[in-house]
């Protein structure tokens, strides 16, 4: 069934506040039915945001562990041991990062960048209220979005080189631009019914 990218998006941005709420005991069932659909539907997006984001999750888990007061874990390392603590609650918060990523690569997968764009033009749409364009910062999303795939897609032997390929010239403008346009449907409706109660189951 196809939604309306701004549903989905919406739908995403609630999936990552309710985890947020839940403690876990509660988070793991639905962080790992999160994480069963991103392999069976993103499994190469997802693996790739693993990729990208091991080192900060590593780092995560390391500070919740060893900032955290608490219970030693091992007597025997004293005060180079992380604290049981801790480490609960770094994997409460690393479950919740998964949890997100997999929501994440299964957006990405689900729309293509125009859809993104026309999803966030959609849900921007209030900017108009405080006299902003919301055409103007469409245009800059897609630029931002184009250049930055492009250098995560460059071959680079060095962090120096990708670096330095965001600020290389690409020799190309954007001077127009379509957006296809979508319509609201029952379904969702009944999206972001299903997300909203869950939202609120989380939150009391």
């Amino acid at each position: 069934m196809q939604f309306h990218p701004a549903t989905q998006i919406l739908t995403w941005c609630i999936l990552v506040a309710s985890i947020q709420v839940l403690h876990l005991g509660i988070l793991l069932a639905p962080a790992g039915l999160v994480l069963l659909c991103a392999f069976a539907i993103s499994r190469h997006k997802f693996i790739q945001l693993l990729r990208r984001t091991r080192w900060i999750m590593l780092s995560l888990l390391l500070i919740y562990a060893y900032s955290t007061p608490g219970q030693a874990l091992s007597d025997a390392l004293g005060m180079f041991s992380p604290s049981r603590e801790g480490l609960t609650d770094g994997a409460l918060q690393l479950s919740r990062l998964l949890a997100a990523l997999a929501g994440l690569a299964i957006l990405l997968e689900r729309l293509h960048r125009q859809q993104l764009i026309a999803g966030l033009y959609t849900l921007f749409a209030p900017l108009q209220w405080l006299g902003l364009s919301r055409e103007r910062f469409a245009v800059r999303l897609a630029l931002t979005l184009h250049y930055a795939e492009a250098a995560m897609l460059r071959e680079t032997h060095s962090w120096q080189d990708a670096l330095r390929g965001l600020f290389e010239p690409h020799g190309e403008t954007t001077k127009h631009m379509e957006l296809p346009l979508y319509r609201f449907a029952v379904g969702d409706a009944l999206l972001l019914l299903v997300a909203s109660l869950m939202l609120w189951l989380a939150i009391r």
